[in-house]
């Protein structure tokens, strides 16, 4: 089969030539490599444009309700900070976007809503501090000469206990509320398939166990906080609150 240039083009630039001849135009569809790897892209490509919009709906649910309620300040710090790392990581490794792109939306959505938790809860100060905090921290992760690449590895490193903490104050905080508050299930549900597929695109593209062991415990993590949105009903009255020391009924 011999598509149009129009067409061709952008199908050899996503999975290559060797694998556009395989599949397009001698249809072998037993390639098991060919057919990996075009999901793999399929699935990348996916999951950037689902990472540019997942977190809108939080946004606007904060924005709509002007309200934060049941929001976790350090979870969006930690997260913000995994994500400016993630991002300048894969940056500076030139790997292919479809690998990492949706990180670059859910960094800026991440700043926004750090932002608007600060806003709502009227702390200006560390509004204006926040954000230019952040700024020179991605300013000086993508500058070699200020953080040179093997720096970035070691950091890059970290992110994977960052990540997974900055799950844990809004895994706690749901389970204290009995509730999921204003956290949106659409953000939380899309968040756990993208985790998950970004499992199958690192096994398939790159040669990183760093990544692949990040993104594992990521999904594991994201699929917590789902069963959580799932269970309470995203509920901003899901129950009474729990209390410390509550383990024993009274007699």
């Amino acid at each position: 089969m011999h598509l149009p240039s129009v067409l061709k083009e952008p199908l050899v630039i996503l999975i290559g030539d060797k694998c556009y001849t395989t599949l397009v135009e001698d249809f072998n569809i037993t390639d098991g490599t060919c057919i990996k790897y075009a999901i793999s892209k399929a699935l990348g490509f996916g999951i950037v444009l689902g990472g540019s919009i997942v977190k809108i709906p939080q946004i606007l649910t904060i924005v709509s309700s002007s309200s934060a309620e049941g929001l976790s300040l350090t979870a969006y710090y930690l997260e913000t900070l995994s994500c400016s790392i993630n991002l300048a990581y894969n940056y500076r490794l030139g790997n292919p976007f479809s690998t990492y792109g949706e990180v670059s939306f859910l960094t800026l959505q991440n700043i926004i809503i750090t932002l608007l938790i600060l806003a709502y809860s009227g702390r200006r100060a560390t509004l204006v501090a926040s954000f230019v905090a952040i700024i020179l921290i991605l300013q000086a992760l993508t500058r070699p000469d200020i953080v040179h690449l093997s720096w970035m590895q070691s950091l890059y490193a970290a992110t994977i206990p960052i990540n997974l903490a900055s799950k844990v104050p809004q895994i706690y905080t749901n389970w204290s509320n009995g509730s999921t508050g204003k956290l949106s299930t659409f953000a939380v549900v899309n968040y756990f398939l993208g985790s998950t597929a970004r499992v199958f695109t690192t096994m398939t593209e790159l040669d990183d166990p760093l990544m692949l062991g990040g993104n594992i415990l990521a999904s594991v993590f994201n699929g917590i906080l789902t069963l959580q949105v799932l269970y309470y009903g995203n509920s901003s009255k899901g129950g009474v609150p729990k209390q410390a020391g509550e383990t024993k009924k009274t007699q």
